[in-house]
């Protein structure tokens, strides 16, 4: 008996080691591990770590007027008045003297910190109020539902440029804030929409039971199950923030003491750079812009994905 039991084993080894053999397959199968959101991560963390890095091994002074030669092409290539690029300035200058090199380095972060911190003031504002109308209800929900609804039909880009056009000065943090007024909106809706939904589940129910104050209840219990949207609502919201900063910029309603993308591609239109074929003044931000945006799109995919199971399973 015991030879034929030991046979039966030895023809079933995953039935003799399930939980050896399920441990190790479940430690990596978590749907965290989204293919989209590690590569767009990957995408944004390379063009922020290359603008924190790249201040320690490049003079970034270059990226203000009159510290380089002007009009010079990328290193390799000749311009139309016969100049050659060099190594001192791989990417070539503007015609105010700027390196293009360092006005990346420079710029990317500085447009990527505009978003941020809009999205970031936009979520903290949307969570408050998206919480309280869902969860609270009553008047509190038809007085924020209907300041959002309002707040989503105002132009939000011809009123920045109304409002920034009237200031003299403007800078990044300025910028930030004005754009961050016009970001709570969506991620209201969007939390309120998923709070409604969860409100009358199980475990809702037994934290009011148990006597869990409503701070609690929407805080400890509901938000940890909407991490997911909330991360795609952020990165859809920094997106948008970017994009608002950069057409502000490119109006030239931007900052002008510090150097970002969208200010680049702005001087660069008013040198007239693509009649002069300096494509390098204004393809090089454009380009790294692209790039931004395809990662925080895939980033925002990814999360999309992790909170809809369905979307998920489709992509598999």
């Amino acid at each position: 008996m015991a030879t034929i039991e030991t046979a039966e084993i030895a023809k079933k080894p995953d039935a003799a080691r399930p939980a050896k053999t399920m441990g190790r397959f479940n430690r990596w199968d978590t749907p965290w591990l989204n293919s989209k959101l590690i590569m767009g991560i990957s995408i944004i963390a390379l063009i922020l770590i290359v603008g924190i890095v790249g201040r320690l091994f490049w003079d970034t002074n270059l990226a203000y007027t009159a510290k380089s030669p002007l009009n010079l092409p990328p290193v390799g290539l000749v311009n139309s008045r016969g100049q050659v690029g060099t190594w001192a300035h791989p990417l070539g200058t503007e015609n105010s003297g700027r390196d293009m090199l360092a006005l990346l380095i420079v710029g990317a972060p500085n447009s990527f910190l505009v978003g941020v911190i809009a999205a970031g003031i936009g979520m903290g504002i949307g969570i408050l109020l998206g919480f309280s109308a869902g969860f609270i209800g009553g008047r509190v929900d038809d007085v924020i539902k209907l300041s959002s609804d309002v707040m989503v039909t105002i132009p939000a880009l011809m009123v920045l440029i109304v409002i920034q056009s009237l200031l003299r000065q403007v800078e990044l943090t300025t910028m930030a804030l004005l754009i961050a007024l016009f970001a709570w909106p969506s991620p209201t809706r969007l939390i309120r929409a998923q709070v409604l939904s969860m409100r009358e589940s199980g475990y809702v129910q037994m934290a009011k039971l148990s006597g869990a104050s409503t701070f609690s209840i929407m805080f400890r219990e509901i938000m940890p199950n909407l991490m997911p949207y909330l991360f795609a609502s952020f990165i859809g919201n920094a997106t948008g923030a970017i994009l608002a900063a950069v057409g502000l910029e490119s109006l030239g309603l931007g900052p002008q003491r510090v150097p970002t993308l969208g200010g680049t591609i702005y001087d660069a239109i008013s040198a007239a750079a693509l009649l002069r074929n300096m494509w390098w003044w204004w393809g090089l931000p454009t380009l790294l812009l692209a790039i931004m945006f395809i990662g925080l799109l895939l980033t925002n995919l990814g999360f999309d994905e992790i909170a809809n199971p369905r979307l998920r399973q489709s992509s598999q």
